[in-house]
């Protein structure tokens, strides 16, 4: 599991903008919390400083021969790369270390797919994956100059394969969407009517697995999932709470952050973050 040691931001005077606890060691830590939330088996792992990023494999030629070796030698099925991949970076990795290879994004979806029990947090999940997937169509496919026949109503005949598949995503992608504007409103109409009640309104607030659930179902003696992993919540859960001096207030429980979160999860889970 290699994870880039990138030199930290600064601002004009050269102090440094990045949280002062984000270093090296625990950005690695966070990548293999990431692995074990599903249940990968990890052999080795690494910070590797990279001074200048290779367009086509991301690290320099020595290092991917490198880890190549260490892939083989622990006979590795999957290498994760705690930074952004390019899909030709990626399509190349995979071809050097004969393994399936995943970016920060690509691993978070997978946590996410797991972890989404709601029609609401699996259509948002689905739709994070789709956007992922349509920006790294054009590097995924070998197979570029095939071309489909057809009866004229899935594109006509002529169209390329990668055409079809842009097509299919943009569909789906446009349908899931819909159906999330529909999600949308109706919270919005939730909060209307919950701002319509004298009641104050808090919200827990934190890291992913930090003990939100725990804190929530302790405090209102409702039985959402709390597990000693991350992004066990996807769906906010909103219950009422009563004050030590018989007043209530609404209590929220919330989808944990996390550091880098990947902007397609932050489009894609808007209904729920606006919640």
């Amino acid at each position: 599991m290699p994870i880039l040691d990138k030199k930290p931001a600064k601002d004009a005077r050269g102090d440094s903008l990045d949280a002062p606890d984000r270093t090296p060691q625990a950005r690695l830590d966070e990548a293999v919390g990431l692995a074990v939330a599903i249940n990968l088996d990890v052999r080795a792992n690494g910070v590797i400083p990279v001074p200048q990023p290779k367009p086509a494999t991301l690290f320099g030629a020595g290092k991917v021969e490198e880890l190549a070796a260490l892939v083989s030698a622990e006979n590795a099925e999957l290498v994760i790369v705690d930074h952004p991949l390019t899909p030709v970076q990626q399509r190349n990795l995979e071809n050097v270390w004969n393994a399936k290879v995943l970016d920060r994004t690509g691993l978070i979806l997978e946590i996410f797919g797991e972890r989404a029990r709601t029609r609401e947090g699996r259509l948002q999940v689905e739709l994070a994956h789709l956007v992922y997937q349509k920006s790294r169509l054009v590097r995924s496919w070998t197979h570029l100059e095939r071309q489909r026949g057809g009866f004229g109503f899935l594109g006509g005949p002529g169209e390329t394969q990668i055409e079809s598949d842009r097509r299919l995503l943009s569909e789906r992608i446009g349908s899931i969407r819909k159906d999330l504007c529909k999600v949308k409103r109706t919270r919005a109409l939730h909060r209307e009517s919950r701002q319509r009640v004298p009641y104050p309104a808090v919200a827990l607030v934190g890291y992913t697995n930090a003990g939100k659930s725990t804190l929530f179902n302790t405090l209102t003696g409702a039985t959402v999932v709390a597990q000693d992993i991350l992004f066990a919540t996807l769906d906010p859960t909103i219950r009422a709470l009563r004050l030590p001096r018989g007043s209530k207030a609404v209590l929220s429980d919330t989808v944990g952050f996390i550091s880098d979160l990947p902007t397609t999860l932050v489009a894609a889970f808007r209904a729920t973050l606006e919640e």
